[in-house]
């Protein structure tokens, strides 16, 4: 399954554990993609936060708390860091992935979500990085080290092309096949795809 993420979205954050116990249950490897989500916003007619309307920019407010309390899930409407540069957290999930392994990279980018939405972490900071990174059991300093490669910048771009050309608007978004579900609230229909199998 192919998970196309932003390293700054509160709502890829509630369902990052519900997706790993969905995944987990049907034997799914999770690959993640921390792409450009402003890029794919250009590309298909989303706006980024600041310039929405006030009115969408309210009911997303609520709608973060209704899920926050549905889900037990604490974290703060407003953190002090967002949003935070993503740009070399999503370096490091990609040189996880590539160097280390699918599950290492998705573990990682949960805690930097984690960490921006329930800890008040700055997590566009270099040592705030390092920090999660030894936090999922893995070496901080030469992680960061690898990250700074322009290979992890060419790839995301590459990344991000790819999702926008297979039809990805938003995220998280969840793609098996030929089949995309975007948003948090459609894990159950995740579900059911992967309990049908290919």
């Amino acid at each position: 399954m192919d998970y196309y993420v932003s390293l700054n979205s509160p709502w890829t954050h509630l369902g990052a554990a519900r997706l790993m116990e969905v995944t987990s249950r049907h034997g799914a490897t999770v690959r993640s993609h921390p792409i450009d989500v402003g890029s794919v916003f250009s590309a298909s007619g989303g706006l980024p936060l600041p310039k929405r309307s006030p009115q969408r920019q309210a009911y997303r407010i609520q709608e973060l708390a209704r899920w926050r309390d549905a889900l037990a899930i604490p974290i703060d409407l407003e953190p002090k860091h967002f949003p935070a540069n993503e740009t070399t957290a999503a370096h490091c999930v990609l040189a996880v992935r590539e160097m280390i392994g699918d599950q290492p990279a998705v573990d990682l980018a949960h805690r930097v979500l984690k960490a921006l939405w329930e800890e008040q972490a700055d997590t566009g900071d270099r040592d705030t990085i390092g920090r999660l990174i030894s936090d999922v059991g893995l070496d901080g300093s030469s992680i960061l080290e690898d990250a700074d490669d322009e290979r992890w910048a060419v790839l995301r771009s590459q990344e991000t092309r790819v999702a926008i050309d297979r039809g990805v608007f938003g995220v998280p978004t969840y793609a098996v096949g030929e089949d995309i579900f975007w948003g948090q609230d459609r894990l159950d229909f995740l579900d059911r795809r992967l309990g049908a199998g290919c």
